[in-house]
């Protein structure tokens, strides 16, 4: 039995923190909840209030009154300037101040550099802080998310058994959570996390593109296909499940597959290009994942794709037939292998974002705790704990158990699937971004000597040469 924290704080009411907080009074901790709009706070006592030790406060003085010192208090607004709103009022108010020794949990997709800025201003005022991402989505909050912690690692531990508690099982007898590492370490992984989401969901949705344009399969066998990888060791995971799923729903009003009813515009909330901007400025390339924000972007550029859709020359579409069996079975391989890269590209970032903001993350533990409750759990990441792990010899054979996927048929049919999304004209710009990944990393020599070339050529920068250490610089025009 877990020795649990009794008492916590819950700010923010939406669907998120109402479930975390359901969440933890479910699992013995009373909970005082705040939301600014106090109807939200009273509709949620009149509907959950039987679930556990609930109270609500109607203001924020009456709130911090009812926590007793030291207080754990866990926001859960939005990301950005209401975390900086609420974070202030908690540190200025007369009446309902932050106390040295309290403690303060960010539980929402805050930007990693504002948690450290937050941290590092709460911690000179003796109260602890800790960034945290959650993932798992309505369910998993309720049910059992996976959970991101950093920041004050004291803090941390001391609330570590209750998390615990809250958080889904991995699959192996331990807990999806474990302390990340200092400063904006938790949701630098969660923001990392929410790449890799964007990532697979973009692959599959091309996937899925290529199976009814060019294999003129129908939405129920769609759903009979990604129900049935969804049961595989390469392939298992929430999101292929819950694609499968999705195929089979109806809409009431029209009667049409739902599917088919929803528009194409993808909405995003900023992880993603996060993720982006983060690696820019690391050096490390993650094109599927790049990608993926691109064509999130480019759907929703309606206007702009209605008129160029007129304009534009039609595409050259080849008209060979494909066989519908041997063309999923290259879909499946270009989903598997595009995936493996998508994963490979997170991970990349966080081992140079660990090494140079001194993090030190233990990715081993990173891939654990995404193994259940969050929305990138999949069978694949029992291989990367095993690969990022701290035994050498266990580590080594997971990686060349990983590797061999790329060998014999399956980059065979990865390869041909790309020409032939090309050849009909169907986009698949993850897919294909993994393609080049990989393809960058195999090759024994890249053209980039090429642009060192010209760099030098128009601004004198300089390269490096093959046969010998040191920077030249050539006389072009001689």
């Amino acid at each position: 039995m877990y020795a649990v924290f009794v008492q916590i704080g819950v700010i923010g009411l939406g669907t998120m923190g109402a479930n975390l907080a359901r969440n933890a009074a479910r699992n013995g901790a009373q909970v005082v909840l705040f939301n600014r709009t106090t109807k939200k706070t009273a509709e949620f006592i009149e509907r959950y209030g039987t679930e556990g030790n609930l109270i609500p406060a109607m203001t924020l003085k009456e709130f911090m009154k009812a926590l007793k010192p030291p207080r754990i208090v866990l926001l859960m607004v939005k990301a950005g300037n209401a975390v900086d709103s609420i974070v202030t009022e908690l540190l200025q108010s007369a009446n309902c101040k932050l106390q040295p020794r309290d403690t303060l949990i960010d539980a929402g997709n805050s930007h990693y550099r504002d948690t450290e800025r937050r941290g590092l201003c709460l911690e000179r005022k003796g109260i602890r802080f800790i960034g945290m991402g959650v993932s798992g989505g309505e369910y998993g909050a309720l049910m059992g998310p996976s959970m991101m912690p950093g920041g004050d690692k004291n803090a941390v531990m001391k609330i570590m058994p209750f998390l615990k508690k809250m958080t889904a099982g991995d699959g192996s007898g331990g807990r999806c959570v474990t302390y990340i590492g200092p400063g904006g370490a938790g949701h630098f992984v969660k923001m990392v996390h929410n790449g890799i989401e964007y990532g697979i969901m973009q692959l599959i949705a091309e996937c899925y593109d290529l199976l009814k344009s060019i294999g003129k399969m129908k939405n129920k066998n769609i759903a009979q296909l990604f129900a049935q990888w969804s049961r595989s060791a390469e392939l298992g995971s929430f999101l292929t499940e819950i694609t499968a799923k999705i195929f089979t729903v109806r809409d009431s009003e029209t009667g049409n597959d739902m599917i088919d009813v929803i528009g194409d515009a993808a909405g995003q909330k900023g992880t993603g290009k996060w993720m982006t901007e983060a690696a820019m400025n690391l050096g490390i390339a993650i094109p599927t994942i790049n990608a993926s924000v691109d064509a999130r972007m480019l759907s929703g550029e309606t206007e702009r794709r209605g008129r160029l859709r007129r304009e534009l020359p039609a595409a050259l579409i080849a008209s060979d037939a494909v066989s519908a069996n041997t063309f999923a079975a290259s879909v499946r391989s270009a989903l598997e292998l595009s995936v493996i890269c998508t994963y490979a590209q997170g991970f990349e970032l966080m081992e140079k974002a660990s090494s140079v903001e001194g993090w030190n993350l233990h990715l081993g533990e990173v891939a654990r705790i995404w193994r259940g409750g969050c929305i990138i759990r999949s069978a694949f990441l029992e291989k990367l704990q095993r690969a990022y792990g701290k035994n050498t010899a266990t580590a080594a054979a997971a990686s060349k158990e990983i590797f061999s996927r790329f060998a014999g048929s399956r980059q065979k049919q990865w390869r041909r699937l790309i020409g032939l999304a090309t050849d009909r004209g169907v986009p698949t710009p993850a897919l294909s971004a993994s393609l080049w990944f990989y393809d960058s990393l195999r090759r024994e020599r890249l053209p980039q000597n090429l642009i060192q070339a010209q760099r030098d050529y128009f601004g004198s920068h300089g390269f490096h040469r093959t046969d010998r250490p040191g920077t030249f610089h050539a006389d072009w025009n001689s």
